[in-house]
């Protein structure tokens, strides 16, 4: 499902239109990202927990020519699931 597909799927099961729908889409995406940049994790419960984590600097191969690569350390979101959404899906 893509965000048109959700926006479609929000706006006719709680009767909205669909530009009302993808500005709570929007907002929700805003404050997901802000909290995110803040350091902040943020708990969708019955969804899961979106949080920053870092990677550290490793070395690497380019895969093409073999040479070893410096891969430099980055932020990264990372995404737990919740136990009523891992069990659905394990069902």
């Amino acid at each position: 499902m893509n965000k048109a597909a959700l926006i479609e799927k929000i706006a006719e099961e709680a009767g909205i239109t669909k530009s009302a729908a993808a500005k709570a889409i929007d907002s929700l995406i805003a404050g997901i990202t802000h909290s995110l940049e803040s350091g902040e994790r943020t708990t969708l419960v019955g969804l899961g927990t979106f949080q920053v984590s870092e990677r550290k600097a490793r070395m690497g191969r380019n895969p093409h020519t073999g040479a070893a690569i410096h891969i430099p350390a980055k932020k990264v979101v990372r995404f737990r699931a919740s136990k009523d959404l891992e069990q659905t899906l394990n069902r």
